[in-house]
Order: structure tokens, then C-alpha cells, then sequence
């Protein structure tokens, strides 16, 4: 198979997107796939990489360090050069005049659902009702332009379940995965105090507020806690001042998966407290590096959680503090054994053999075919002089 991978909004800081296409485009190739990503940046370029080649398309900046393809003809172009025979969306919006393209010309057409976009929009503007008609109306679209939709958790499966039934598209579920090695327990010296963790992006759809507002309540009930963030975005200033003289210490953003496991492990409890998070990778990585997990009652982070690996409230700064105490009144070494066995649930390994399957039912023969053509005629055809970008066949 030849599987091209395409997505938006990935940028240095980007945390679960980029580890998600990498680690699966890791399993692609290991399983003998040809794979190509293809992603916006600064300026057009292309990189042969041992994991397939990456071209980056030149797009402008759409605020908080994103980029965003705004051409999709020229994504099509590349995909015409390189002949897949499937495609993998993991964007909602600019890019799905690709899966009209992928529908035209024989290839299959997977979109991996990263974000509900109802909560989503619901928690960034504080507007429920028009979120979800407006996204309903995007969902029919959707499942309409394309061969297969995977989510990653129950909870994101409601929001695609019923227009996808009527459009006769299938809905996958597959969970993300998990680095088993590189988020692994690490020794603890000795911390005074109850000592939380928070990773993730800055921005009000992730509620970093939340998580902020907990650690204020606990440091109000007289706990001595203290709460290490870690993670960049918009709304840091905000955080700073909800935080006030809480200890609340804003730790930036961390390019070392190995370092950030560290920093998990060292903490009693991680707080992944956002109601609308579709999967959860942060929740993953705090398991497995030892470290339970409170999280909220609801959206896909609640189900990775189960109540020997942490514990779940409603998203309220009150109750999130006390579900807190309570997983931090269990035995240490029973607490970290716990999220760790939780976490060993989810290798990467069974989430590539899952999307393969996927891959491998979307890609029609007659994908394939054209795919051995455009590699037959490689050597005969000459690099378009109108796109910049040659794509090795």
C-alpha cells in the first residue's frame, strides 16, 4: 500500500497530532508500506526521511504558531506525482476538497477524527446550540466526501454515529496509542507535599483553566500542593493570574518526549481534566510513566481512566480537588503499578495494525493500478516545472 498522510495545524509545539502521525506513519513503513506526509510550513520543501518522504507546503500562519493549508489544489498536485493508494485526513476543513479529488480518481479516502468539533467550539466560545447545529451540518458533508471515518473513543463516535448511518459510511473505532519505552516509570526522590502535573496546549478547548483552578482550590483548603505545567499557548497570561499566589509554576514547553516522562513521573497525580478531549495522549503518557489521572466525568480522556488508575469528577475545580485527594490517599506504589498496567492496554503497535486494516479496505484495485502506473512511468515523465516540489516515486 501506498498511504499518504495529510494534516493542518501541526506546528513545533504541537503535541498530540504530531506524535499520532508520526508513530503511525513509523508503523506504516515497518509494515512495508511507501508513506508520504504531507503538512504546512513556512516554505515548500520535501525531505526523504527513513520513514517516507514529508512535504511541507507553504501556508500562512492562522494564530498560536499554526500554519494552515489554504490551496488544497496544490496538495493534489502532490498526490498526483506520487500515486497513493489511500489517503489519510487528519483535518476537517480545507483539505477535504482532497477526498473529492481521492474519490474521483479511484483512491480510498480515510478521515482520522482528532477533535469533536460540537465541544470543541462549545468550550472556545462559550456558545453550545449554534456549535453543534453548525458542526451538524459540516458532519453530513463530511461523512459524504469520504470512504471510512475513524475515531478514536465512544465519545467521539456519537458525534459522527447517526449522519454516518444515513450516509452509509462507515465509523471505525481505533485508540491511539502510547511509546511504552520512552513513557516509562522513573525513580522519585523525596517531595514534599502533593506535587500535580498538568501537559498539554494553552488554549481554552484543552481547559488548562480547569486544571489551574483546581490546584487554587486545593491550595485554599490549606494542602500543600503544588502544580507544574507544562505547554505553551495563548492563554498562559490568563493562567498566571487565575493561578495568583496559588504554587503554580508554568514550565513551558518540552521538545524531549523522554525529559516530559520525567517530569510526569515525578509528580503524585496528573490532572487531564477537559470535558470535550476526544482520546487523550497526554492522559497515556501520564499513565504510563506511573503517574494516575484525574480527569472529568466526561468526553474520551474518562475512558482511558479506570478507578485503579486514577479517578474522574465533574468539571468543577471543587470536585476535581477532591477526586485528587482521593487518588493521592492511595498506597504509592499500588497507585503507580496501576496506571502503568492501564497504560500497557494501548501500544502503538495495535493501533497500526487496526488503521492498516483500514487503509487496506479503502484502497480500491483500481487505486492500485494507477498507483503501478504512475511508478512504471516514473523515468519517462519530467518533473512539472509549474510545482516546485518533485515527489520521489
Amino acid at each position: 500500500m501506498r498511504i499518504a498522510q495529510l494534516a493542518n495545524f501541526v506546528g513545533p509545539a504541537s503535541g498530540g497530532m504530531r506524535t499520532a502521525l508520526r508513530a503511525l506513519g513509523a508503523g506504516y513503513v515497518d509494515a512495508g508500506c511507501r508513506r508520504l506526509l504531507v503538512v504546512p510550513g513556512p516554505e515548500d520543501s520535501r525531505t526523504s526521511t527513513p520513514l517516507g518522504d514529508v512535504v511541507q507546503l507553504r501556508a500562512p500562519r492562522v494564530g498560536g504558531g499554526y500554519r494552515l493549508i489554504v490551496e488544497p489544489w496544490r496538495v493534489t498536485e502532490v498526490l498526483e506525482q506520487w500515486g497513493p493508494t489511500s489517503i489519510e485526513l487528519s483535518d476537517k476543513l480545507t483539505l477535504m476538497p482532497v477526498a473529492r479529488w481521492a474519490r474521483r480518481s479511484g483512491v480510498g479516502s480515510v478521515l482520522l477524527s482528532h477533535e469533536r468539533l460540537d465541544d470543541m467550539l462549545a468550550l472556545r466560545t462559550g456558545l453550545d446550540a449554534p456549535s453543534k447545529v453548525s458542526v451538524g451540518l459540516l458532519n453530513r458533508l463530511l461523512v459524504r466526501s469520504v470512504d471510512t471515518v475513524v475515531v478514536t473513543s465512544a465519545y467521539a463516535q456519537r458525534e459522527f454515529q447517526h449522519v454516518a448511518d444515513a450516509a452509509r459510511c462507515p465509523v471505525v473505532r481505533v485508540p491511539l496509542g502510547v511509546d511504552l519505552e520512552t513513557f516509562r516509570p522513573h525513580p522519585r526522590g523525596p517531595v514534599d507535599g502533593l506535587r500535580l502535573v498538568h501537559a498539554g496546549r494553552l488554549s481554552r478547548e484543552k481547559s488548562p483553566h480547569l486544571a489551574v483552578a483546581t490546584a487554587v482550590e486545593l491550595h485554599r483548603r490549606g494542602v500543600p500542593v503544588r502544580l507544574d505545567v507544562y505547554g505553551v499557548g495563548p492563554h498562559r497570561d490568563e493562567l498566571v493570574e487565575l493561578a495568583a499566589d496559588a504554587p503554580v509554576r508554568f514550565r513551558g514547553y518540552v521538545d524531549s518526549p523522554a525529559r516530559l516522562s520525567r517530569a510526569l513521573a515525578h509528580a503524585d497525580v496528573a490532572l487531564s481534566v477537559c470535558p470535550g478531549e476526544t482520546f487523550g495522549l497526554a492522559v497515556l503518557e501520564a499513565l504510563a510513566s506511573g503517574t494516575p489521572v484525574v480527569t472529568a466525568d466526561r468526553g474520551g480522556a474518562r475512558e482511558l481512566v479506570d478507578e485503579t488508575a486514577g479517578a474522574w469528577a465533574s468539571p468543577e475545580p471543587a470536585a476535581l480537588a477532591d477526586a485528587v485527594l482521593e487518588v493521592a490517599a492511595r498506597a504509592p506504589a499500588t497507585r503507580r503499578a496501576a496506571a502503568r498496567r492501564r497504560a500497557e492496554r494501548y501500544p502503538w503497535s495495535a493501533t497500526v495494525e487496526s488503521m492498516l486494516e483500514v487503509h487496506s479496505t479503502v484502497a480500491m484495485p483500481s487505486s492500485r493500478s494507477r498507483a503501478r502506473r504512475v511508478i512504471s512511468s516514473s523515468t519517462a515523465t519530467p518533473a512539472t516545472t509549474r510545482d516546485p516540489i518533485t515527489i520521489a516515486r
